[in-house]
């Protein structure tokens, strides 16, 4: 189960609670019985980086070899632009 911080409006009062995803939120401070408020904080996981690729769960060798050959059939075939054979003359 979760557990939630909540602070009072009117006294300060921080406290933590574990609650279900399914229990109401807490009101009502239990040490003044002032209007409580849920409070939000960072996250516990932080993503650094360049960010995540496709080829990330590749081996290094598999990725650039994939690579070159992209790049190498779009080389040779950028010459043509055509792919169809040339129609005999008719007679």
């Amino acid at each position: 189960m979760p557990t939630y911080a909540y602070a009072c409006r009117a006294c300060g009062h921080a406290f933590d609670a574990v609650q279900s995803f399914s229990d109401d939120a807490l009101t009502v401070c239990p040490e003044c019985g002032g209007e409580l408020r849920k409070q939000y904080g960072s996250i516990g996981v932080t993503f650094n980086g360049s960010g995540f690729y496709r080829t990330d769960s590749r081996s290094g060798s598999g990725a650039a070899t994939s690579a070159s050959a992209s790049s190498s059939t779009g080389a040779a075939s950028g010459g043509t632009s055509s792919a169809a054979p040339a129609a005999a003359p008719a007679s």
